[in-house]
């Protein structure tokens, strides 16, 4: 399993900059006038983890293969876009996929840069975007309870779903988002949630898009983010998408110094998908031997089973036992044949809860 990103925003906020620096390719056309993009931009990014570099440098693989990340950046909405205002809602079905919601928002000053409403207000531009989302969530259920009630008649589990679809559209009617919907846990609501894939079911990371002055120190628009990211529950990062572009053309050694000028430790991406994997509750664990080293992503608090099954089905059907080095005693005695002898390879079973960085080998039989 990977992680899938959905960049949402207004238009002309930063997101195809973002998106191109993210990806490290200028394949999204970035302009300043609104809606530059009008097809909706996909890469498949590979996840920064020094652990990974680390581990293969003990082992000298053939190749290293990382975790991945889906980014999926769509045109930008405005205010009526789900009336057709702009370019409508025609390409939010493209991070109806996704994991998680990237909302991307403007939080710097810059009177050459136009933008849609007029005015910098990042309070008012999450409001405009969340809106749109929840209008266009409606529509989905409108639909879905149209086919449920043909169906309904005399089918009394039907029923149940239809009634609990319109309870929930009463719900987002009054202007809520389907992640807050209290009876969502309930078994005819999660089929209904997984059929629809509703975005404002999704976990939002708000990302804060400053100027390079902004990387510092918040300035007064990040912290109104900030603050109502809290008041949510929701994660918020903060990035500079034209530092971000300027370091697509350098070397990997050259980033750390150019980063420090700026007074920062990590690039955007890094704290883009360190932030993407608190949110969704995501950690990693590795196989390491000589053909490869690789980084598997998995949700935290799964078992050995199901974290073996992300390797390949058989390895959860058939799993029976399997050998486990934490990454630190790894790193610390150097290779599997000294973590042995030492006497940190664990024998685990079933019930086994997968930590972040486990050094993972599955015993299985199909």
């Amino acid at each position: 399993m990977g992680l899938s990103i959905g960049i949402v925003g207004l238009p002309n906020v930063g997101k195809s900059t973002l998106f191109n620096a993210l990806t490290k390719a200028q394949n999204a056309e970035a302009a300043n006038y609104p809606f530059c993009t009008i097809e909706p931009n996909k890469a498949i990014v590979p996840v920064p983890d020094e652990r990974l570099y680390k581990l293969a440098k003990l082992v000298n693989p053939a190749r290293i293969v990382n975790s991945t990340v889906d980014f999926v950046d769509i045109a930008g909405l405005v205010k009526g876009a789900s009336k057709g205002e702009g370019l409508g809602n025609q390409f939010l079905s493209n991070i109806r996929s996704t994991e998680a919601v990237l909302e991307v928002i403007r939080c710097f000053d810059n009177n050459d840069i136009v933008h849609v409403d007029g005015s910098i207000n990042p309070l008012r531009d999450i409001e405009v975007i969340e809106t749109e989302l929840i209008l266009a969530d409606i529509q989905t259920l409108e639909h879905k309870i149209e086919g449920l009630q043909k169906m309904a008649k005399g089918d009394k589990s039907i029923k149940l779903i239809l009634d609990g679809a319109e309870a929930l559209m009463k719900f987002m009617n009054d202007g809520n988002n389907a992640l807050s919907y209290p009876e969502r846990e309930k078994e005819t609501l999660q089929l209904l949630f997984s059929d629809l894939r509703l975005m404002t079911a999704k976990k939002i990371i708000y990302c804060a898009n400053v100027d390079e002055k902004g990387l510092a120190e918040d300035n007064e628009y990040v912290k109104a983010v900030r603050k109502y990211g809290e008041s949510k529950g929701a994660d918020v990062v903060k990035i500079s998408a034209k530092v971000e572009e300027e370091l697509v053309d350098l070397e990997d050694y050259e980033w750390v110094e150019f980063l420090n000028s700026y007074g920062i430790k990590e690039s955007g991406l890094e704290k883009i998908i360190r932030t993407g994997f608190h949110t969704l509750g995501l950690v990693s664990y590795f196989t390491v031997g000589p053909k490869e080293v690789r980084a598997w992503t998995i949700h935290l608090g799964w078992k050995a089973p199901l974290a073996a099954g992300v390797i390949h089905t058989d390895f959860e059907k058939g799993f029976i036992r399997a050998e486990v080095i934490g990454y630190d005693d790894y790193v610390k005695y150097g290779s599997e044949t000294a973590c042995k002898s030492a006497g940190v390879m664990r024998i685990e079973g079933k019930n086994y809860v997968v930590q972040d960085g486990d050094i993972m080998r599955f015993l299985f039989n199909v």
